[in-house]
Formats: C-alpha cells, structure tokens, sequence
C-alpha cells in the first residue's frame, strides 16, 4: 500500500496533543480506566542485574496483583531471554503472557543472523511475544531496504509469538523518520509499534506516540489489519498511562483499548495504578 504524505510539523502535532490532552487531569480518570490500564500492562524488568530471584520477583507480583483481584491482571511479564522459561513455568495457566525482547536489545547492533538465531531460541523457549529492535543506524542512513527485511525475516521466525517492533524513537527523533520506520515496520508485518527501549531518554514522548498512532489508524483504514501501539519508557504516574490512553482514544478509537491492541511498558507504574484504585 503507499501511505499518504504525511504533516509533520512540530508545532502542529503538539497543538494535536494538547487539544486532546487538554480536558481531563489526573484525579478525573475513572476507576474503570485505571483497572483497564493496569491491564494493559508489560510488567518490565531489563537490567543488567537481572537474575533467577529477582524474575521469580516479577512473576511473583504479577501473580499477586491477579490474586489479589481477580478481575484485572497485568498482560505481560516482559525480561531478557535467559528467564523465559523459569517466567512460563510459574505464569502457567494465568493467562499472562511472557515478552522478551531480541535482535540485540537494546542498540540493534549485531548481524541480521544473530538476530534471527535469538528469535529462534526465545520461541523455543517458548516466549509468547518478541519486543525486537530496529537498526536505527540503518533508518537514519536511509537504508530502508535493510530495515523493511529484517523486520520482515524476523516475523517469520517468530511463528505464533506476536511481533512488537521497537523503534527507538529518542533517537530517530524527527517526526518524518519516525513515521517512515513506523510505516516499514507495518508493511513488514508488525503485530505492535513500540515507540521506546527504556534504555535512553528521551523514551516514550506524546509526540512520537501521535506520529504511530496516526499511521496505525491509515493503515488499518486501507488494509482493516488492526496493528498494536506500546508505549514504553519513563511510564510512571497515572497522569503518564492516561496520556497515551486519551491518545489511543482519540487517534486509534475505542476498539484499540484493550490488552490485544494497547500496552504499556512499565516497571514502576503497576504500584501507582493499584494506589490510585484503592
């Protein structure tokens, strides 16, 4: 499909933003909202401390929130390979999917082959859903070709597992790149666009949100192939998730909010979410 020219200036994507933002604050947000964020949820953790006892941690509380209310449970636990595993040992049964995250998280800068062999390994592992990055040396040097075919090798070796595509928005930091990568990634068989690693700021940004949301809703106008949004990075307070909630909303519509089509990458959000519940 060819995409429409796109307007990508600055100062009118704000005006966008803040003319969606504008009318609601923290303390208006619904408690069926928050549940429903706290839904949406990859409980994250991506450090390089990361060992057997602090995953069995995350799927710990993970497993409590659920306990604890049934009704509502986070949708993902999200952590490196070695602890996929160990994740879907304990997460049996509970609907929780595990993510993990490939193609040389979190620079991109390994050969196409190494990629594909780590995508290879956390499906057998059984990883329910891959978080890969794109090469951005590569987008940033025009080199659309590279992005598009990677993309698009590592979708087919992730079999049943769902593709988020990562696009590191920090770094490509002008809307047009953000929305030609965004646009690659769809093409190329994307399940969801992830704008951030976490790992550099600036991460998750409404800006770059309202670019992938934007090509989203056109290509699910001209394909009706509904694709994902993941925000992630730098997602802590209420006031964050419910931002790129109002932007899903009124971008992508009421179809996209939900676990299938929404998620928010987050290590630190699910205990303020819980707090501003109680």
């Amino acid at each position: 499909m060819q995409f429409n020219p796109y307007h990508h200036n600055n100062e009118v994507l704000q005006q966008r933003i803040n003319q969606i933002l504008q009318t609601d604050q923290a303390h208006t947000v619904p408690p069926e909202t928050i549940r429903l964020l706290f839904s949406c949820m990859d409980l994250t953790s991506l450090d390089g401390t990361d060992n057997v006892q602090r995953i069995s941690e995350l799927c710990t509380r993970a497993l409590n929130y659920r306990n604890a209310d049934p009704g509502i449970s986070v949708a993902a636990v999200c952590l490196y390979m070695p602890f996929i595993s160990l994740a879907k040992s304990m997460l049996e049964g509970t609907g929780i999917a595990v993510a993990t995250v490939a193609c040389g998280f979190p620079s991109g800068q390994i050969p196409l082959g190494l990629k594909l062999d780590e995508v290879r390994f956390a499906v057998a592992e059984g990883a329910d859903e891959i978080d890969m990055v794109i090469s951005r040396g590569s987008m940033l040097a025009g080199d659309e070709d590279t992005v598009y075919r990677e993309i698009s090798m590592v979708k087919e070796k992730c079999g049943r597992a769902h593709l988020k595509v990562i696009l590191e928005t920090g770094e490509l930091i002008h809307p047009s790149v953000i929305r030609r990568a965004s646009e690659l990634a769809l093409l190329a068989g994307a399940d969801f666009l992830k704008t951030s690693t976490g790992k550099i700021n600036p991460a998750a940004t409404p800006l770059a949100a309202l670019v992938m949301l934007d090509t989203i809703a056109e290509y699910y106008a001209a394909t009706g192939r509904k694709v994902g949004f993941k925000p992630a990075g730098g997602i802590v307070s209420l006031q964050d998730a419910f931002s790129y909630f109002q932007l899903v909303h009124a971008v992508a519509g009421t179809e996209w909010l939900n676990p299938s089509l929404f998620r928010i990458g987050a290590s630190r959000l699910a205990e303020n979410l819980r707090l501003a519940s109680a």
